[in-house]
């Protein structure tokens, strides 16, 4: 069962710094496009980041010089590192994994982790 746990989630000041790690199993990792998304309370989930099985990255215009996504295939993990934070980057982070096989698409989901940027 495809399993994808994120983590790193917290309360943090304006201006401070998370880093989220999402691990996933019971898949191979490097054949996927990885990416996170956030969720505000009474918005759409929408797409922050994303890393494709071949290393590229791009990235909401909002968070652009303030977060990094990264991979670690040896580790089955992607991470968003989050910097610069402000109020309005509060939002459920999700991790997704997605593979396009053309007559199949593979799209698995985390249960996400709550981000909170407060004073």
């Amino acid at each position: 069962q495809v399993q994808l746990v994120e983590s790193g989630g917290g309360l943090v000041q304006p201006g401070g710094s998370l880093i989220l790690s999402c691990e996933a199993s019971a898949i191979t990792f490097r054949f996927y496009a990885m990416g996170w998304y956030s969720q505000a309370p009474g918005k759409q989930r929408e797409l922050v980041a994303t890393i494709t099985n071949g290393g590229g990255t791009r990235y909401l215009e909002s968070v652009k010089g303030r977060f990094t996504i990264s991979g670690d295939n040896a580790k089955n993990s992607v991470y968003l590192q989050m910097s610069s934070l402000k109020p309005e980057d509060t939002a459920v982070y999700y991790c997704n994994a997605v593979r396009n096989l053309g007559w199949r698409l593979d799209d698995y989901w985390g249960q996400g982790t709550q981000v909170t940027v407060s004073s």
